[in-house]
């Protein structure tokens, strides 16, 4: 009798859908992935539908709706490993923008009709409403690390996906630090890296896509970018990103804004 599949979920919340774009973009070796597992719901790439349980489920996008963080944990339930993709679903996102302010004036505004309008005040990250296996960043995430997460998840080993700054990910191409050599503000000190140091390589700051590193030293950063003359108005609009809301970028944002 042959080896059942392990089945592969792919769920969509409030997002732009570029990360499971990224999983598609994986092209030939997508089709190795198709063939290892049974994928059981995925309407960004098919109609076919699979009940559950799921081994493995793969969630782009942030809660912004109560029925949204309803589904979520149903979701969860019928998860046995369930991992949240990019900077949606791991920290709310570029529409986590509107946690700054008063999401009922958006609506007043944008809307002909705000009473149609069922929203929560904050957008925020899968990890804040259930337990999560791992969270994977980036906006959108590396196909790369994408395939490293789905391979290692189903043979049971833990993800080959490192932590370090994007500094390091600039001197593994040997990309000339921006900041050094023509004193450009940017966020790659304290920025995860996971895209190849792409902006740096192409003579930018970095955007921080990829969001907070492991214990970054966000003030000193933002002092460096004083002296580089960029004020605190341009400090707080670089800290809110793809990824404003991520714990270490949203509080340096805040300590700019008092």
């Amino acid at each position: 009798m042959p080896k059942k599949r392990p089945k592969l979920a792919v769920w969509k919340f409030a997002s732009c859908d570029g990360c499971q774009l990224s999983l598609l973009d994986c092209e030939d070796e997508l089709l190795a992935v198709a063939g290892a597992v049974e994928i059981a719901y995925f309407p960004e790439a098919s109609r076919a539908v699979a009940k559950g349980p799921y081994d493995l489920s793969l969630v782009e996008g942030s809660i912004t709706t109560p029925h949204d963080a309803e589904r979520i944990h149903r979701i969860r339930r019928q998860s046995k490993f369930l991992v949240s993709i990019g900077a949606c679903a791991t920290s709310g996102g570029i529409q986590a923008l509107r946690n700054f302010k008063n999401v009922k004036e958006f609506v007043s505004i944008v809307y002909a009709s705000p009473g149609y309008i069922h929203t929560l005040n904050k957008s925020t990250p899968i990890a804040d409403h259930i337990a999560v296996d791992f969270e994977l960043r980036g906006c959108p995430v590396s196909k790369v690390q994408l395939l490293e997460l789905v391979n290692a998840l189903l043979n049971g080993r833990k993800p080959n996906i490192g932590n370090q700054s994007v500094c390091v990910g600039c001197k593994a191409r040997g990309a000339v630090c921006v900041m050094v050599a023509r004193g450009a503000p940017c966020l790659g000190p304290v920025t995860q890296e996971g895209c190849g140091a792409i902006c740096p390589a192409y003579d930018r700051g970095c955007y921080g896509c990829f969001g907070p590193k492991e214990s970054p030293n966000t003030g000193s950063l933002s002092e460096r970018w004083g002296v580089l003359g960029v004020d605190k108005k341009g400090r707080v609009r670089a800290f809110r990103g793809f990824n404003a809301y991520a714990d270490a970028f949203r509080r340096e944002s805040e300590a700019n804004e008092r």
